[in-house]
């Protein structure tokens, strides 16, 4: 344990860089929590604050540290979870991302860290599956288009040079940090659409071969985040998949998402969502199990956390 001066030292840098953070101040705040952990580095919640403002400022390696280190101190650490699957999702991890993405949504759900924020960790997740299933259709691609891999190839080396260029410029200081990340996003969005529209391209001129696959959001159940095969409709009009939301519901009387008082009496079928995921499912039998991976259960992801 550290000194009683040093936890109140550190409280006073922590709370300095949450007002750094707050107005935008992210490298500041990035310095101030470095600060408080020198003075009390048994405190998970300092580094949970670092990993924030980390994330801001594109730091990711540095946030999946922090992360993990939070989680040591404190095991079920939604928060660290949280940011933990950002960064791995941002450096291109979307296996190990969307495990720390599901174990921070069964906290947030499960736990008494209950909050308000299960829709957002809930869209997180659906984000790292889609990135794990695209990753998944570019190898399929790749595999049936040689042409096209190589093609994709050069836009990405062209891409990440732009992007290593942006970073070199911005730790020489020729352009602040804030200017970057926005060149960033400028040129991600140029490589995506000039992706997007070579693919298109060929799969018109192949479209069997070339044709992405996709699940719609709207078919997803927002607990099991699985195609839903009966679903039912809350008071909000939110949609889900019946059993696991009566299970769910058996556990505690609320919306998972929402946190709204809800009884199973109040649930009524979605017959048109019914129908539309009959048909995708009819209409892409061949493929669409593909996509249901069977997630990994707690105890995996405990025991891949211990492995780091």
């Amino acid at each position: 344990m550290p000194p009683p001066g040093n936890e109140h030292a550190a409280e006073q840098l922590k709370n300095a860089g949450n007002k750094c953070f707050k107005t935008g101040d992210y490298q500041e705040a990035e310095s101030l929590y470095s600060q408080a952990i020198q003075k009390n580095s048994n405190n998970p919640l300092l580094f949970t604050n670092r990993a924030n403002a980390r994330l801001k400022l594109d730091k990711w390696e540095g946030v999946i540290d922090d992360c993990i280190r939070s989680i040591e101190l404190l095991k079920e650490n939604m928060k660290a979870f949280f940011y933990l699957a950002q960064a791995q999702l941002s450096i291109n991890h979307p296996n190990e991302a969307l495990s720390s993405a599901l174990m921070a949504y069964e906290l947030c759900t499960t736990s008494a860290q209950q909050t308000s924020n299960a829709a957002t960790i809930s869209a997180l997740v659906l984000k790292c599956k889609k990135a794990k299933w695209d990753i998944r259709e570019r190898e399929r691609i790749r595999r049936r288009g040689d042409l096209l891999s190589d093609l994709e190839a050069m836009l990405e080396t062209d891409f990440k040079r732009d992007t290593d260029d942006i970073e070199a410029r911005i730790e020489s200081n020729e352009i602040t940090r804030t200017d970057g990340h926005e060149e960033k996003e400028e040129r991600k969005q140029e490589f995506e659409k000039k992706r997007n529209d070579l693919r298109t391209a060929f799969a018109i001129s192949d479209p069997e071969n070339q044709q992405k696959r996709e699940v719609p959001d709207y078919l997803i159940d927002g607990i099991t985040f699985e195609i839903m095969h009966d679903p039912v409709v809350t008071k909000n009009g939110r949609s889900y998949e019946r059993a696991t939301l009566i299970e769910h519901l058996k556990r505690s009387p609320t919306d998972p998402l929402t946190r709204e008082t809800l009884t199973i009496s109040e649930l009524r079928p979605n017959i048109a969502l019914k129908e539309a995921c009959e048909e995708f499912m009819t209409q892409n039998s061949g493929w669409v199990y593909e996509c249901a991976d069977g997630e990994v259960d707690r105890d995996a992801r405990w025991a891949h956390m211990s492995s780091w």
